[in-house]
């Protein structure tokens, strides 16, 4: 990372190639094309047959899939569970950047810096959602022939990974495509910047909510914070009557870090649309969930707050929460699994 010269712009930490790009890959086939995918996995395909749990992490702005590996890793290591039942899969959603940097191959799938938070498609080699990349990574593992035990999948994210997490969690198909084969689907979202509203209102500031005004705050009732615009993945034959309605019935944890709450985060998205849902992260966070209670009265999603954890993807995964969420399992008694501190820049921070 380089100093900016006069006159030019400071980067955000995320418009600079990763340093590292994971070496698995994972074919995604559409009606629109193909291309591949860069993946982690935790383990080698000899073990799929006796895996019954898989827990897909989503990475943050940064696209440090490696280091969300990392952290994944520590969580499972931490829980009071048999690790070699579960199966740790971390894709990475590259940008252009990224293939010119590592030189990598033309069917590399890549994306402007952010677009795949919202299920934009990809900048080449095929116009592919981000959400059809999820689509195909459920479609594998829901493979019997491959994941004959299989009984759970976990589509887990932080910071702008939980974006992609939430989104995904509306108006994606994997919970559809789970159920055929008998195989639970839970999504855990962990302090992301914004959410998918459902219709104009907004926090009021005063434990209410009032209607949005899309003339006076440009976007805010717009993909990626309203449902109007949504990206080519999402215009099917859907209503988001009937989506809002099964994303309702869903099986989502919040987690949220009782420490992410700077208003000027340098991470945050602070866009009239999204400073429109609250003024950070747990502040955003709280508000949605009230919000859906509200709407549903049988919501069945959860809302946990981690106590001590800022804007921290490790902090978050390896709580006491966090493990719960990830794998339905306390710390091991040995004293792994310890909270981490407050918000930090480095590995899975954002």
């Amino acid at each position: 990372m380089t100093s900016p010269g006069p006159g030019e712009r400071v980067r955000p930490r995320n418009e600079y190639p990763v340093r590292e790009v994971a070496g698995a890959r994972l074919r995604v086939t559409t009606a629109r094309g193909s291309g591949t995918m860069p993946v982690y996995r935790s383990a080698d395909e000899a073990s799929d047959a006796r895996v019954s749990r898989v827990v897909i992490v989503l990475h943050g702005r940064l696209r440090d899939a490696d280091a969300y590996l990392l952290s994944a890793q520590r969580a499972l290591a931490a829980a009071d569970v048999d690790a070699s039942d579960t199966l740790l899969i971390v894709p990475q959603f590259l940008a252009s950047a990224d293939i010119v940097a590592h030189g990598l191959d033309p069917e590399t799938l890549h994306w402007d810096w952010t677009g795949w938070m919202g299920g934009d498609d990809a900048a080449g080699p095929a116009p592919i959602s981000s959400f059809d990349v999820l689509d195909s990574l459920v479609e594998e593992v829901a493979d019997r022939s491959r994941f004959a035990s299989l009984r759970e999948v976990v589509i887990a994210g932080h910071s702008g990974g939980a974006q992609v997490a939430h989104r995904y969690a509306v108006v994606g198909r994997a919970a559809a495509l789970l159920e055929e084969q008998g195989v639970h689907c839970r999504y855990v979202i962990a302090n992301p910047s914004s959410y998918v509203y459902f219709d104009k209102l907004r926090p009021d500031g005063d434990g209410g909510f009032s209607p949005a005004d899309e003339s006076a705050c440009a976007g805010v009732d717009t993909w990626k914070y309203g449902i109007y615009q949504p990206p080519r993945y999402a215009s099917g034959d859907a209503s988001f009557d009937v989506l809002e309605q099964r994303y309702a019935r869903s099986d989502v944890i919040y987690l949220l870090g009782e420490s992410d709450c700077d208003p000027q985060h340098q991470a945050l998205d602070r866009s009239c649309a999204a400073n429109a849902q609250g003024p950070h992260r747990l502040a955003r966070g709280l508000a949605y969930f009230d919000y859906l209670c509200r709407r549903h009265p049988q919501l069945a999603h959860r809302c946990w707050q981690v106590p001590g954890v800022g804007h921290n993807g490790q902090g978050m995964f390896n709580s006491a929460e966090g493990l719960l969420a990830l794998f339905d399992a306390k710390a091991r008694a040995d004293g792994m699994g310890e909270r981490q501190g407050p918000s930090t820049e480095d590995g899975a921070a954002e």
